[in-house]
């Protein structure tokens, strides 16, 4: 999480997660809160950027779909969210949850949700990392004749 901060750390495990771990998230609470909409849920595409080798020159890899949404709380509290596809009721519960997590009082059930949910993303990007490691070939010249 270094040069983040919390908040930027929980809308990028909000944005990664799937609807039915969000639904999961959201159903931890006796109800939702009373929010307003202020933008409804509105898919758009964004364009993706990669770098040459990981960390060289930066080229438009090409576009994404992704859907946003921004909610007000009963107490002012705004809640954001961008998640990628047309999923509108995620977008809708990720900004929902985005505002409750503002609320100092409030947020710690749904903070160690979130950390849950975290651990099990993490978990699945080492698992990924494990499997394309055990398929790495290394290539090498070899010099004949000298």
């Amino acid at each position: 999480m270094s040069g983040t901060t919390p908040r930027q750390h929980w809308l990028a495990i909000l944005a990664r997660a799937s609807r039915a771990e969000i639904e999961s998230l959201a159903g931890g609470l006796s109800a939702l809160p009373d929010h307003d909409v202020l933008k409804a849920p509105e898919t758009g595409t964004v364009m993706v950027e990669g770098r040459a080798g990981g960390a060289g020159r930066r080229f438009n890899l090409g576009e994404a779909t992704v859907t946003r949404c921004v909610v007000r709380l009963g107490d002012g509290t705004m809640g954001f969210s961008y998640a990628l596809g047309r999923d509108g009721r995620k977008a809708r519960l990720a900004a929902v949850i985005d505002g409750l997590l503002q609320r100092e009082g409030e947020a710690g059930p749904l903070r160690s949700g979130v950390a849950e949910l975290a651990a099990r993303q993490q978990a699945a990007r080492t698992l990924a990392s494990r499997k394309a490691a055990a398929t790495k070939v290394d290539f090498f010249t070899l010099v004949r004749g000298a």
